[in-house]
């Protein structure tokens, strides 16, 4: 286990240009590998696939002091600093994919925390939390039941002012959709509509801006739902191509520039690499994976996440997180990358 870590920002320089190739299959193109800038301590599950999805707070009065939370599926959340320390712990049975957002409620803005929880393999649950910044810890605010099924993916999303949606996604393909209020700080939560894929889904995000919702059926590609109308319909937004993305199709993230642009990024499982795409188009761009250097390679990655904004010297443009399925001596963490870097490596 490598434990700890913090480095400064590696130079572009130490960039590299590594072709991906196999004896069974054709060369694929050049892809760019980008080194970490720091990773968390490991999950305390060690032999399993422990560690999942990350989420991201942005101390805006400190942005040196944000938060890094992961899930390790088998034991609870974590919550880390930049430099990877751990925090906190909160104990959790099964806690899977995890989101974020800052909501304003009569008494002051509460940071919201919630997770698909798969305690039960037949009965989805929304775990929901709030982020006690200034001690860096969790408190556990509501725990609900929503629908049938295995809780697999879970994704918040804002459609307008004080209209807060929590999206569970089962292991089955079905995404709820639901309402999400607070008041005198106790949570209403109520499903407004179900949608469905015909295969495994977990990955999701909302775009706030659009409320373009993105969802990864794993073995087929992305699809993605406008959530402002009241019946949506799927519309295809990516699918597996060689040398783009391959299944498995894992964690998303957001990139947003203006009112629609940007990025959407996809953890691409099956090769180890992050593909980015256009908004709203998904025009496939360019991917990369995270080279092995002073800080271990990211394989396997399920859950990644992306912040834009000043986070302090190391990610002045903003912090990406992905999982590490393969740390070593069989843990599993998180590895940050600075925007900026990726933004230059790939010439976007």
């Amino acid at each position: 286990m490598r434990g700890l870590t913090a480095w400064p920002l590696l130079p572009l320089a130490g960039l590299s240009l590594v072709t991906a190739c196999s004896e069974d299959a054709a060369p694929t193109p050049d892809i760019v590998a980008i080194p970490a800038v720091a990773e968390t301590e490991s999950v305390g599950t060690v032999g399993d696939d422990a560690a999942d999805d990350p989420a991201i707070w942005r101390n805006p009065d400190d942005p040196s002091q944000s938060l890094i939370i992961g899930t390790d599926k088998k034991a609870g959340i974590h919550v880390y600093d930049l430099q990877g320390r751990q925090k906190s712990f909160l104990a959790a049975e099964a806690v899977n994919n995890i989101d974020i957002r800052t909501v304003s409620t009569a008494s002051g803005d509460v940071i919201l925390v919630g997770a698909s929880d798969r305690r039960d393999r037949e009965v989805p649950r929304l775990a929901l939390y709030t982020l006690d910044s200034e001690n860096a810890a969790l408190v556990p605010l509501a725990n609900t039941v929503i629908g049938i099924g295995e809780a697999y993916g879970f994704c918040f999303g804002v459609l307008g002012a004080d209209d807060l949606r929590a999206m569970i996604i089962t292991k089955e393909g079905s995404i709820i959709e639901m309402s999400v209020t607070l008041s005198d700080g106790a949570p209403s939560i109520e499903v407004q509509r179900t949608f469905k894929v015909e295969t495994q889904a977990e990955g999701c995000v909302v775009d706030d801006r659009t409320g373009m919702l993105y969802v990864g059926e794993e073995n087929v590609g992305i699809w993605s739902y406008d959530l402002r109308r009241p019946d949506p319909k799927p519309l295809r937004f990516a699918v597996l191509a060689e040398g783009e993305l391959v299944a498995d199709v894992e964690g998303l993230a957001l990139a947003p520039d203006g009112e629609r642009g940007g990025y959407l990024l996809a953890s691409s499982q099956g090769n180890n690499s992050f593909a980015i795409y256009d908004l709203p188009s998904g025009q496939f761009r360019t991917r990369f994976i995270v080279e092995d250097g002073v800080i271990d390679t990211v394989s396997d990655t399920d859950g990644i996440e992306l912040m834009l904004g000043d986070f302090g010297p190391d990610y002045s443009g903003g912090i990406f997180v992905a999982q590490d399925g393969d740390n070593g001596d069989n843990t599993q963490n998180f590895k940050f990358l600075s925007w900026d870097a990726i933004l230059q490596a790939l010439n976007l």
